[in-house]
């Protein structure tokens, strides 16, 4: 029995470094009719299956989280963190994604609370070299008011904030000028999806962007 034990201390894998610890914050708020609920989170299952994003989750031990965000009081972790250790890791999280039940519906905009609620979230994941908040949402904070002082928490506690913008079609980009001015951290980013039917696209890009270059 001794001479097994050694044996496996010497043959065991050792364990790789968590790299990133990436929390998926989703618009659950009024302005998000069902079906625009079902393209976030079908879209959310089709950008973390790609290969690409895939492959990237996996070289580095990323862990994942969902949350959900909309009023003041109104949040909640949706899918608690797990480390992307193997492709099936993320097969079975893109399946889990894709089911997840809506935590809420038919309230406000309250970025500032979902920031918080999400900032705290990252305890449980103290290895992560990188903590980052991928935030997404269709609309401007029209609740709590507490976006700022939000933003200077999360700079506080070493994270990056990235955004995607949902905008409605047309010439203007207010909620990618909102983000972009009151929610990112130095150094985040925010990308635009026009609409709902290009948030997967948008998203896979934007998670490239994360795990594959500079965080940020």
């Amino acid at each position: 029995m001794l001479r097994a034990a050694l044996l496996a201390c010497f043959t065991a894998q050792p364990a790789l470094a968590c790299e990133t610890a990436l929390l998926l914050a989703i618009d659950v708020s009024g302005s998000i009719d069902a079906s625009d609920y079902r393209l976030q989170t079908e879209g959310l299952a089709s950008a973390l299956a790609d290969p690409d994003v895939t492959d990237a989750l996996v070289r580095g031990q990323v862990a994942l989280a969902v949350i959900q965000w909309s009023g003041v009081d109104e949040q909640a972790l949706v899918l608690s963190w797990q480390r992307m250790l193997a492709p099936p890791d993320v097969t079975r999280f893109a399946a889990r994604a894709a089911a997840i039940p809506r935590a809420f519906s038919g309230s406000d905009t309250a970025v500032g609370e979902g920031l918080r609620f999400a900032t705290s979230q990252f305890a449980a994941v103290p290895d992560c070299r990188n903590k980052v908040i991928d935030v997404s949402g269709d609309g401007q904070e029209n609740a709590g008011f507490t976006d700022a002082a939000a933003r200077r928490e999360a700079i506080a506690a070493g994270l990056t904030i990235n955004a995607i913008a949902i905008e409605d079609p047309g010439p203007a980009f207010p909620v990618t000028s909102y983000y972009r001015s009151w929610i990112i951290t130095p150094g985040g980013f925010v990308v635009t999806a026009r609409g709902l039917q290009g948030y997967a696209g948008t998203l896979r890009q934007k998670l490239l962007r994360e795990l594959t270059g500079p965080v940020g």
